[in-house]
């Protein structure tokens, strides 16, 4: 689960990791209001309109503006709310549809007094699958060009395995701060932030930190001006107030639907819809459309206690989309039983009219023998599928 620029940022505050501090806005009203306060407490004029989308690369697209007074704070927040922002992380990148800004962030101007004296680091944290460890991955090269500085100069870019029973070591905060080129003030504080930013890591089951720009300013204090927070949502049960911030207006419409019938869906870009009962299952599924010729349009596990209801429901979020050619079942009856998804089909068929898309069904299992038979004498048009390879055949055929 992702957070907000600004909800990512709350949660550092509370592990005491130092932040860039700012009131988040939904309206131009709002964020005068913001600005006043912030002027207020900061003593200065100086502010930053963030937008709060789910992508990074928001300046790169416009959504990231300095204000210097509050007429320039006003348009800057005219200006964005309500935008559809393009970033390289939107989907479709700077050439997609883009995101819908509806919140902003008015922050104090980290940089000031003196910008020239301030220096942008990047610092990561996250899970190293193939060193089964967290990593600490930082830069000296902080700021909006950090993917450019991973291709192009990969020296630039250092890595730090924390393992997993011992914890971070105080040796391996200096050794960041070190080959940060800090020194002085500016060490000791990176060496603090960093233990704390692990804490916070550790201590809110997330998946990844994205701190980027890492700033040391003027006065030597290290401070978070962005915040990219991931969280492990297999954990959430364990943070009821983290998964409180939940932005489902930030999800995929589709997954978001699919989730509360109880269904694990991911939407992809191809022309072969999948309905399945198991993830290896679903992931073996996926490889045969691919080995017939055709594209996933999707991954969906129905679960191990699918019903006919829904069944009915995935069948409804697959042919939702316009790009579906085709349909692939593929239920091996272990807890399920097969002769619930055939109704399932049944039902969806006659609830849902006339469907044209070609549907392929392999069951095998429990009641496999009672769902063909069901299946036979619906009258319905599927073509049936005993072998994998003979579903892949089913596939190719119809996509022809």
């Amino acid at each position: 689960m992702n957070l907000h620029e600004y909800q990512g940022k709350e949660l550092l505050k509370s592990y005491d990791v130092k932040i860039q501090e700012g009131k988040v806005a939904e309206t131009v009203e709002g964020a005068l209001k913001a600005y006043r306060e912030m002027k207020e407490e900061t003593g200065s004029e100086w502010a930053i309109v963030k937008a709060q989308i789910h992508a990074g690369g928001r300046g790169k697209g416009g959504g990231v503006k300095l204000g210097k007074n509050e007429a320039e704070v006003k348009e800057h927040a005219e200006n964005i709310l309500g935008m559809m922002l393009k970033t390289p992380q939107t989907p479709g990148g700077m050439d997609g549809e883009g995101k819908l800004v509806r919140k902003i962030l008015i922050a104090e101007d980290a940089y000031r007094p003196d910008f020239d004296a301030c220096k942008e680091f990047y610092v990561s944290i996250l899970m190293d699958r193939a060193a089964k460890c967290n990593v600490i991955v930082y830069s000296t090269e902080g700021g909006m060009d950090i993917e450019k500085v991973a291709e192009e100069t990969p020296h630039l870019v250092h890595k730090e395995y924390v393992d997993a029973e011992l914890g971070l070591q105080a040796f391996q905060t200096r050794k960041i701060a070190f080959n940060l080129g800090l020194s002085g003030k500016a060490f000791k504080e990176m060496t603090r932030f960093i233990a704390k930013l692990y804490k916070a890591f550790v201590g809110s089951d997330a998946s990844l930190f994205e701190i980027n720009p890492c700033l040391k300013n003027a006065h030597d204090e290290i401070v978070a001006v962005d915040c990219k927070v991931s969280l492990d949502e297999n954990a959430l049960y364990r943070h009821k107030d983290l998964a409180a911030m939940r932005d489902t207006s930030e999800e995929d419409a589709t997954e978001v639907e699919a989730q509360s019938y109880g269904l694990n869906f991911v939407n992809l870009d191809g022309n072969v819809g999948c309905m399945v009962n198991g993830a290896g299952l679903a992931m073996a599924t996926m490889d045969i459309i691919k080995l017939s010729g055709g594209e996933p349009a999707n991954f969906l596990d129905v679960g191990g206690t699918a019903d006919a209801a829904r069944v009915e429901q995935a069948f409804r979020i697959i042919l939702r989309d316009p790009e579906v050619k085709a349909i692939l079942i593929n239920i091996f009856g272990g807890i399920v039983r097969c002769d619930r998804v055939a109704q399932g089909v049944i039902d969806a068929y006659k609830n849902m009219g006339n469907i044209e898309v070609p549907i392929i069904v392999r069951l095998q299992g429990t009641n496999a023998d009672i769902a063909k038979k069901l299946i036979d004498e619906s009258g319905l048009e599927v073509k049936s599928a005993t072998l994998l390879q003979e579903a892949a055949d089913r596939v190719k055929e119809v996509l022809a």
